[in-house]
């Protein structure tokens, strides 16, 4: 009898907390559609400050995820806090990932607090075109692996090249159900210019 209280009162509480229990309640990394396709788009986003650091798994369990969240919440040589923002984007191969936190537009790059901890790296990352395939479900390699096929599916079947790395893009909580939840994958491409 008491386990359906706690979830309504869990519920609740999440509800009141109001959108920062969300992804709704972050301000996201700012992109242009160019081009719309059903769960595919182009996209056109412009420089972004980001704060990353390199990870030892695919998952981000080595810490890396807590080591970007401690820079954002003051571990920083300013002792400065940073909004949360989405997504939380994931790079590279078996031997060179990387994860990152894009950091909010009203904070120029040569405003951001120098790292307090030195694995991690504050760099921009340059304006460009990405063709991008939305997918929901849990972070794995499979769910990734999918997603990639069906982007470079389909950018092939456009005629448009994508020569780069995928990024991975992740707005949720851990919290968030898989089917709920937003994840994207993201090649670069100069293709398809608009008329």
């Amino acid at each position: 009898m008491c386990f359906p209280v706690f979830i309504l009162v869990a519920a609740a509480a999440l509800t009141l907390m109001g959108c920062q229990a969300t992804r709704a309640g972050y301000e996201s990394a700012p992109y242009k559609v160019v081009r719309s396709d059903g769960k595919f788009e182009l996209r056109e986003y412009p420089t972004l400050t980001v704060v990353e650091t390199p990870m030892a798994g695919p998952k981000g369990d080595d810490g890396g995820f807590m080591r970007l969240f401690r820079f954002i919440t003051g571990a920083n040589e300013a002792k400065q806090k940073i909004a949360m923002t989405t997504p939380v984007f994931m790079s590279g191969n078996a031997t060179s990932l990387t994860m990152a936190f894009v950091l909010p537009a009203d904070l120029p790059a040569d405003s951001v607090p120098r790292p307090a901890d030195g694995t991690l790296t504050v760099r921009e990352l340059p304006a460009g075109r990405f063709a991008v395939l939305r997918f929901s479900g849990g972070q794995n390699a499979k769910n990734e692996a999918e997603s990639l096929l069906r982007l470079q599916s389909w950018l092939e079947q456009e005629r448009l090249p994508a020569p780069g790395r995928p990024v991975y893009a992740y707005f949720d909580p851990p919290w968030t159900p898989g089917f709920l939840r937003r994840n994207e994958v993201m090649l670069r491409t100069e293709g398809d210019k608009p008329e």
